[in-house]
């Protein structure tokens, strides 16, 4: 299986590992600890669920690719995915997120819509050819990880203010689901560099494009060492 058929996903696999201690405030804390729960559980379904529907998403492509379902089952498909995505994405509104979890929930919404658009300019390529619409959809693409990479950032800061229940400690988020995320990222950044300049035998046309893909390669390690935690 070619790397290229994996590493597409994206938006995806967010590690957001809530255990019940998110916030503390100056009343019932009981209640707050609930609610905190409640709110962390949600997110994390959500997040799971644009996971997997990205997962199937590039999975199907590869089908049609590789010629186990016809482009009218493709298409049918692609009308399902806008149809569940656009319900997925209600359920962000569904959320009590405590005050400050209020701006990175936002963020990963706005993520989740970016890559919905992503999506549906990929699917128009698909059916037209436009190499436009592809080139809207790799941009939409992007901006839906920075996106989530911004709502991480605003959780976890969050969650590193905020007092543990019993200590009264400032807690500690962790940071191994950060760190994953932005190897993640920039592990798909580097795929999309591999299908832009690599030819069907993940060899180079020219010397030119070799040298297109190395900056293309370098400049996602200079993200991923900027965004490292």
């Amino acid at each position: 299986m070619k790397k290229k058929k994996i590493q597409n996903i994206i938006i995806v696999s967010i590690a957001i590992l809530i255990i019940g201690s998110i916030a503390a405030y100056n009343y019932s804390v009981e209640q707050t600890k609930q609610r905190g729960l409640q709110f962390g559980i949600g997110l994390e379904q959500i997040q799971e669920e644009v996971q997997e529907l990205q997962i199937k998403f590039y999975s199907e492509k590869t089908r049609w690719d590789e010629g186990d379902i016809s482009k009218e089952e493709l298409f049918e498909y692609y009308e399902k995915h806008l149809k569940e995505f656009k319900e997925i994405i209600l359920k962000y509104d569904e959320l009590m997120p405590p005050e400050l979890f209020k701006s990175s929930v936002e963020l990963l919404k706005i993520s989740s819509k970016t890559q919905l658009k992503s999506d549906s300019q990929f699917i128009e390529w698909m059916k037209t050819g436009d190499e436009s619409a592809k080139v809207r959809s790799d941009t939409q693409f992007q901006e839906a990880l920075e996106y989530e990479m911004l709502g991480l950032v605003e959780f976890y800061s969050a969650k590193t203010g905020v007092k543990n229940y019993e200590e009264r400690e400032k807690f500690q988020a962790p940071q191994s689901g950060l760190t994953q995320k932005v190897i993640q990222v920039t592990d798909n950044m580097k795929s999309r560099c591999d299908k832009e300049f690599r030819n069907e035998s993940d060899e180079f046309d020219s010397d030119k494009i070799e040298i297109d893909w190395f900056n293309c390669i370098n400049q996602a390690e200079k993200w991923k060492i900027k965004h490292l935690p």
